[in-house]
């Protein structure tokens, strides 16, 4: 009896394990199903890898291109416009004027000059310019257009350094007889101040001022000890150009 009921123990047992080995197969079958399920599928790598392109593409990030060879050394190159003097209203070019003519990118045609008796400067390539009797702007004009000859688009600028054609004359008792140059604005009491006065024995209410107008020569009285008092203003007249003080 005993082996009996041994033996049925054990079929119960190889049967119960045969009939409940495909239910334990199949509730044991999701596990591996959730490693490939789409919810633990990696996104975050194309998400992490779309800014860096986006950022390759933005034009804020985008760089200048850097200008050509050429328009750098034109932009660099930039003349030293010197300083020049204070010129007057009606101001001419005149013999003896010192003159500076810068040409952008054109160094070798730049410099200083000086008008010569005859009117004209001298200039590199061009040669001889008509400078007296003109403003400085009418003469960069000139230039510019006799330039255009040999240079593309040239570029002028024209600084007087110098006034020397505006002179008044001075003769007779004066601290220092003879030419001064008249830079500005100066009347009569200003120039013999500048000439050192009249002296001790001279004739200072007897000065003539004698100028040249319309193709006539013209004198004005001038009494030096009014002046000085403050009397007949009207005489201490503001001189020009040619202008000849005599002191008797």
């Amino acid at each position: 009896m005993k082996k009996t009921q041994r033996l049925r123990i054990a079929v119960i047992a190889v049967l119960t394990a045969v009939c409940c080995a495909p239910a334990f197969a199949q509730t044991a079958a999701p596990a591996p199903a959730q490693k490939t399920t789409p919810a633990t599928t990696p996104t975050a790598t194309p998400a992490a890898a779309t800014p860096a392109a986006a950022q390759k593409e933005t034009p804020a990030q985008k760089t200048t291109p850097a200008l050509p060879a050429p328009a750098q050394a034109r932009a660099a190159v930039a003349p030293v416009v010197p300083a020049g003097v204070p010129t007057p209203p009606d101001y001419v070019i005149g013999p003896d004027d010192i003159l500076t003519i810068v040409f952008w990118r054109e160094k070798d045609m730049s410099g200083d000059v000086q008008v010569r008796p005859d009117g004209k400067i001298s200039l590199p390539l061009i040669n001889e310019v008509q400078a007296s009797g003109l403003t400085p702007e009418q003469l960069r004009l000139n230039v510019t257009e006799a330039a255009g000859k040999f240079v593309e688009d040239p570029a002028v600028t024209v600084v007087v350094k110098g006034i020397n054609s505006r002179k008044v004359f001075l003769l007779g008792q004066v601290g220092k007889p003879g030419p001064f140059p008249l830079g500005g604005p100066t009347t009569v009491l200003q120039m013999i101040a500048i000439a050192g006065g009249v002296a001790e024995y001279s004739k200072s209410d007897k000065i003539v001022i004698m100028r040249v107008e319309n193709g006539k020569t013209v004198s004005h009285k001038f009494n030096y000890k009014d002046v000085t008092e403050g009397k007949n203003l009207q005489q201490n007249i503001d001189l020009k150009p040619g202008d000849t003080i005599i002191v008797p």
